[in-house]
């Protein structure tokens, strides 16, 4: 890697780690098309280049969520009990998702698949109209149905769930703060499911390629962990005081720009 690869990394990290404890995602959705930008300029095969740049941005995310669960814990905003109902169906979604459907999808159909999440999930954001709370969570074992789903959808996205974990966890009437919080503590198993399957899924096809460990490219991996552990407790203790819903509508219209650039680059750069 470049000095310049390099310093847009840690940037990148920087930025995406401060998103992660801010917002309760994982960050997944601004790394990968940036990744899906920059990668192929450092060998990675284009063909390759979401697939790679989806499992990257998951690999961050083990890293992230712990150093975000670290900040969200001292001020027990975490909600332990849902996340262990939800354990079990996040990691045999993240299995399925990472180690079977990932590696069967083509780059040009995972693209597609990606920007339409983003593009789904700015739209959520922009909303100005709250969910309908109730009183309680719904029964268990819907919630622990739920993992399975956040699992599997998370693997194909490269994220750490939170854009549906928070919504479902608000619509529970627990406090947005702590729902956050709560969505970073699943963050960290979604990304370990999935990232052990993206390995295994790709290692045949990848491993005579510099850096590719599966479908994960570990150098960029290892810088944008470093930088997003640093910054991910910052935007933690900024979720408990800055108005959330305004940089939440702001970070929509950047994952629209991120999602448009991302399709261009995938069907119309190389033409």
């Amino acid at each position: 890697m470049t000095i310049g690869f390099i310093l847009a990394l840690i940037a990148l990290g920087g930025a995406v780690g401060f998103a992660a404890g801010l917002l309760g995602i994982g960050g997944g959705m601004i790394l990968v098309p940036f990744l899906n930008l920059m990668l192929p300029k450092i060998g990675v095969p284009k063909e390759l280049a979401v697939h790679a740049a989806i499992a990257t941005a998951m690999g961050t995310i083990i890293f992230t969520s712990l150093s975000s669960v670290r900040a969200h814990q001292k001020r027990k905003a975490i909600h332990w009990d849902v996340v262990a109902l939800m354990i079990p169906g996040i990691i045999l979604g993240g299995a399925v998702s990472g180690g079977a459907i990932f590696a069967a999808i083509n780059n040009e159909l995972l693209a597609i698949v990606f920007v339409a999440f983003v593009y789904f999930s700015a739209y959520r954001m922009l909303r100005r109209t709250k969910p309908d709370a109730t009183i309680i969570m719904p029964p268990r074992w819907v919630t622990a149905v739920f993992g399975f789903v956040v699992g599997v959808v998370s693997g194909l996205l490269g994220a750490g769930g939170g854009f549906l974990s928070v919504p479902y966890l608000a619509r529970a009437n627990i406090v947005m703060a702590h729902a956050v919080a709560t969505s970073a503590a699943l963050g960290f198993f979604i990304a370990l499911a999935n990232s052990v399957g993206y390995v295994l899924s790709g290692y045949e096809l990848t491993k005579s390629i510099p850096g590719m460990l599966g479908y994960t490219y570990w150098p960029a991996l290892l810088t944008l962990s470093v930088m997003s552990v640093l910054t991910a407790p910052l935007g933690a203790a900024a979720a408990h005081r800055l108005p959330v819903n305004t940089l939440k509508r702001i970070f929509a219209c950047l994952l629209i720009i991120l999602g448009s650039q991302m399709i261009y680059e995938t069907f119309f750069a190389a033409v």
